[in-house]
């Protein structure tokens, strides 16, 4: 973390200081490797933070979102990929609170603060391949999801399929399910240990009580507040993919020899490059800020809370989102420029910033919320709610 950031920054539970520690020294490294981090996601079990959403009635912590967004933050300064998986986590745990019934959210977070599950997405609404089929009291899921981020090595999957009249169905099963595969074949340039890949059905049979169905997926205002949630969680890895660009450059050039240091410490088109990546790091984390703080206040009005209200939490979001993905793609490429050509050595992976982005803004390419974005500005209309807005 940089020395020049504000005070206002999260001071964070002890336990997560130590984890970004450790991920810090191993992520270049496991950056070549890719594949589940199995050691890893087992020092974020250990750590006690999988249970920072649950309400301390529950056995977690009772954090806010603020304080989660902002560890989130920090995590993927280090290391976006587990910051990726453990941002999931907490958008899953808190899935059954906004699509289910108040018995389904409580038995869930019970299970999860006392097992420490961590627990993973098989839902992709965009693949339309799984399907979910009823025959007499069973039902059962049959087919496939891709970009399944966090299955690999989870405890709880949520997953989404299409009914017998092409409805959309939300349920969370237990990820050792009978018939549930998960395919060990994400293998991308970038976010290369976020277990992205495809995770197959056959013949999975699942609960009734573990449908979604109360109000189920975007049936009230409250509901549509997940898409809200999904996409903060995005700004709060890009804000740390930038600020992590930035702060690994600083470090090496800092542990250059003292004359190389001073070099380019005094060249002034470098100091103009360092200052230009400063200011988009700072504003995006500005917006981050504002856009998370408008989200808890949505999140504590709960059922009451109106689709207008909804509406202005998504265009803060959806401002953040915009200026937080080009910030962290031009960081994560205009490092170079400060720390010169010998910080291209493939040992250091020092591009797996750039990559990382360039990968994680592809969810859902921004032109989409800038054209939400000026729709409001035009017409004062906010966007429409969907897994993505």
């Amino acid at each position: 973390m940089s020395d020049l950031e504000t005070e206002t920054r999260f001071q964070s539970d002890p336990a997560l200081e130590p984890l970004l520690a450790d991920l810090a020294s191993t992520a270049a490294r496991r950056d070549t490797e890719g594949g589940t981090a199995k050691r890893e996601r087992d020092l974020i079990r250990e750590s006690g933070l999988l249970s920072l959403a649950i309400p301390r009635a529950l056995g977690g912590a009772g954090a806010d979102w603020i304080e989660i967004v902002q560890a989130v933050q920090r995590m993927a300064a280090v290391d976006s990929s587990l910051a990726h998986l453990f941002a999931f986590h907490h958008l899953m745990v808190v899935t059954p609170q906004i699509f289910g019934t108040a018995e389904q959210s409580r038995a869930l977070m019970e299970k999860t603060a006392r097992e420490r599950c961590f627990w993973g997405n098989a839902v992709n609404p965009k693949d339309p391949r799984l399907r979910l089929s009823r025959d007499g009291a069973i039902l059962r899921l049959d087919g496939a999801k891709t970009f399944c981020s966090g299955a690999s090595d989870s405890d709880m999957l949520i997953v989404s399929a299409l009914d017998e009249e092409d409805r959309l169905k939300i349920a969370a099963i237990p990820t050792r399910r009978a018939g549930l595969r998960i395919h060990d074949d994400w293998d991308n340039m970038g976010q290369r240990q976020t277990d992205s890949g495809s995770v197959s059905f056959e013949r999975v049979e699942l609960r009734e009580d573990e449908l979604l169905v109360a109000p189920g997926p975007l049936g009230s205002p409250f509901a549509a507040l997940r898409p809200c949630l999904v996409q903060l969680l995005l700004v709060a890895i890009f804000a740390g993919l930038a600020r992590g660009a930035l702060d690994e450059a600083k470090a090496y050039v800092r542990g250059l020899p003292s004359e190389g240091a001073a070099r380019i410490g005094a060249d002034a088109f470098i100091l103009h490059t360092a200052g230009e990546l400063w200011t988009q790091a700072a504003a995006v984390e500005a917006l981050l800020d504002r856009a998370t703080r408008a989200f808890q206040s949505g999140w504590e009005r709960g059922d009451s809370i109106t689709p207008r209200e909804r509406g202005a939490i998504a265009i803060e979001i959806a401002t953040a989102k915009a200026v937080s993905a080009r910030a962290s793609l031009d960081i994560g490429s205009r490092i170079f420029e400060i720390m010169g050509a010998r910080a291209t050595h493939a040992r250091l992976r020092l591009d797996r910033f750039w990559r990382n982005a360039r990968t994680h803004t592809l969810h859902d390419p921004i032109d989409h919320k800038l054209k939400e974005i000026g729709d409001f500005v035009l017409n004062d209309a906010y966007p429409t709610p969907s897994f993505y807005s």
